[in-house]
């Protein structure tokens, strides 16, 4: 009975130790991540897996609380964000809607690495173990009202490679980053947002 107590107590002693290292090299990675800049490939999967759509583009995050994702193909989209408000465009409908930075949309990917979130405090934290070389670590949302079940954060060699969020209708999206580059700057201006003439601004 001894052994069997004294196996226990390594294994929970392993397990612990597995999760303050990954709690660790996240948060490490977002210490370091400054700027960020990297291309993307973004896939909506429905409930059975399948792909319904897949979509690429440019990344810039800078901290604290700034990011910009400029979706390429297979449309032009811009959402932006700075000093609390996001701003989503789409070229083909030529609109822009103008959000708060709130709950309802507080667990964007962005966000997540920015710096202006306590993520210890808004998420249950775990490894999920080294899988093909990469370090994959799961948050869980504490809060009920979030519009994720949980969401997946993978990291190369300490660095970004990918995330997966799970939302509640049962939708999963999955973004690859490549060419991941942490500049000591960013352009200046990249988080400015100026609406084109002729689009209609929606502010909610």
């Amino acid at each position: 009975m001894k052994n069997i107590i004294a196996v226990m107590i390594v294994l929970f002693s392993i397990n612990t130790y597995a999760e303050v290292s990954a709690v660790q090299k996240l948060e490490g990675f977002i210490a370091r991540a400054k700027n960020i800049q990297a291309n993307f490939t973004q896939t909506s999967l429905d409930e059975a897996g399948r792909a319904m759509q897949t979509s690429y583009g440019i990344f810039y995050l800078q901290q604290p609380g700034k990011f910009r994702w400029n979706y390429q193909k297979p449309y032009a989209q811009q959402i932006v964000s700075k000093d609390g408000k996001v701003w989503f465009y789409d070229a083909d409908l030529e609109q822009v809607i103008i959000k708060k930075i709130d709950q309802s949309i507080g667990d964007t990917p962005a966000l997540l690495l920015s710096g202006s979130v306590n993520l210890s405090e808004k998420y249950t934290i775990s490894s999920q173990g080294l899988k093909q070389g990469l370090l994959w670590i799961k948050l869980v949302p504490k809060s009920t009202q979030s519009s994720f079940k949980h969401i997946l954060v993978g990291l190369k060699n300490d660095v970004l490679y990918g995330m997966e969020l799970s939302d509640n209708f049962g939708q999963l999206t999955q973004i690859i980053f490549s060419d991941v580059k942490m500049p000591d700057a960013l352009e200046k201006g990249l988080f400015e947002f100026i609406a084109p003439e002729g689009t209609d601004v929606f502010e909610g």
